[in-house]
């Protein structure tokens, strides 16, 4: 089991161990000696819009520089770009000071190894060994340097809008876009701006404590009234630092990852782009899974985080998978999640058809799904508890094949996420309602 590193890197609290500049100073430094491999190693950091990025991004700076590795300084910039100019400039890793869709007194660190993708879990373990051991500097003549890249958003503004066939123009398009005042607030309007969309744009300005702040992929109301508002075609939000998104359609109707997947994956068969199957995870929509094979698609589940559902798609050398968080993975355009070319693809299918993302979405039928939080202190093992195997027990007993229930730690929070899915949606609300008083119990008997 790692020490530090969870499904998505490492992530916390600021000024909670680890996120604290002595620990992102040592973190920096362990980096920079595992990619040495005898030479100077080459690593990209960039961040999303919370205040703590300044901090954290000299301190993983100077740790960088004290093992002798060349630092690139990007700014503000969503995760997938990071991901996609550590490729393209040839760098050994790409840092990216996150915390996703969390609210702005979290943070974290997440990497990219130089093939644009998540790292290997043999060079996340190489690097808690460093972050181990004592911290020795190189020479002084040996000490990397660091530059700012002034032109990172232009490069990455044009590898998005390069995703989708040239003849295709957005004109006559209005779009909203909610950008969760994070690290899409000037690349996502530029984007859709430059193919000739309408744009109108919401949370595009961030104060450093506001990211994800009653807006964005999690909290799309504003935009769901914007939309309606504005009269626009359609609505797009993403999170905090781009690499998730959910659409709203011309009636203010949410329109999560499973069904824009859907949309993604049967325009891809139509037109005999889509390699294999779908990927999806254990929290996708049973609609979802039955839209798909009625269209022949094949579709097969990975455990939640998008790290599970690339493993999935790379060992079947399939190229589309996603969650229903918004999470989608192209591997036919890029090398990881990305918002703004899912939001492409999706709004590429629309131009192409004529058709809204309403009419698009409507050969998906969502079964009812209940999702609740339960908050826990220190770590629960769900598997023990004989309370709540028997909760789950007498759960799956009256949903009677049909529904599903899944209880699961989060990879990114302090909680127990319980979902409930079924046909009856006043039944599947009660038993998600009883399943997490029963794990609200529990997590206060171990405390």
């Amino acid at each position: 089991m790692k020490k530090y590193f969870g499904t998505d890197g490492i992530r916390g609290k600021v000024g909670e161990h680890p996120i604290t500049p002595e620990f992102m100073l040592k973190l920096g430094w362990a980096v920079g000696r595992v990619f040495a491999n005898g030479h100077q190693a080459k690593v990209l950091i960039g961040k999303d819009t919370r205040i703590s990025g300044y901090m954290f991004e000299s301190a993983l700076e100077a740790g960088l520089s004290a093992a002798g590795a060349e630092v690139r300084l990007l700014g503000p910039l969503p995760t997938p770009a990071i991901a996609y100019l550590t490729r393209t400039f040839h760098a050994e890793a790409g840092i990216v000071i996150s915390a996703s869709h969390n609210p702005y007194e979290d943070n974290g660190v997440k990497f990219f190894a130089g093939n644009g993708r998540k790292l290997p879990d043999e060079i996340e373990f190489a690097i808690e060994e460093k972050l181990d051991a004592p911290m020795q500097l190189v020479r002084s003549d040996r000490l990397g340097k660091a530059l700012r890249v002034d032109d990172a958003p232009g490069r990455y503004i044009e590898f998005c809008k390069s995703t989708i066939a040239r003849e295709i123009d957005f004109s006559g398009l209005k779009i909203v876009i909610d950008c969760a005042h994070g690290a899409t607030y000037q690349i996502a309007p530029r984007v859709f701006d430059e193919l000739n969309a309408s744009v109108i744009v919401l949370g595009n300005k961030p104060d450093g404590l506001n990211i994800n702040e009653d807006c964005g992929s999690t909290q799309p109301r504003l935009l769901q009234q914007s939309v309606i508002t504005h009269q626009a075609h359609v609505g797009i939000a993403f999170d905090g630092d781009g690499d998730r998104v959910v659409m709203v359609d011309h009636q203010g109707q949410v329109v999560d990852g499973d069904e824009l997947l859907f949309i993604i994956a049967q325009a891809m068969q139509a037109n005999a782009q889509l390699r294999g199957g779908v990927v999806g995870t254990l929290m996708t929509n049973f609609g979802c899974e039955q839209a798909l094979q009625k269209n022949g698609i094949e579709f097969v589940r990975a455990k939640v985080g998008d790290r599970y559902v690339m493993e999935e798609l790379q060992r079947k050398n399939w190229c589309l998978g996603g969650e229903s968080s918004g999470h989608i993975v192209c591997l036919d355009k890029t090398t990881t999640g990305d918002g703004i070319i899912a939001a492409l693809q999706v709004l590429a299918v629309m131009v192409a058809s004529g058709r809204s993302l309403a009419e698009l979405k409507a050969g998906m039928h969502k079964l009812p799904q209940i999702m609740l939080n339960v908050g826990i202190k220190q770590r629960l093992e769900i598997q023990k508890h004989d309370d709540i195997q028997l909760a789950l027990k007498k759960a799956n007993q009256q949903l009677n094949n049909q529904g599903r229930v899944l209880l699961r730690a989060s990879g990114t929070e302090p909680v127990i996420r319980v979902m409930v899915e079924g046909e009856d949606g006043a039944l599947i609300e009660v038993l998600a309602q009883e399943l997490a008083d029963v794990v609200k119990k529990a997590a206060a008997s171990s405390n």
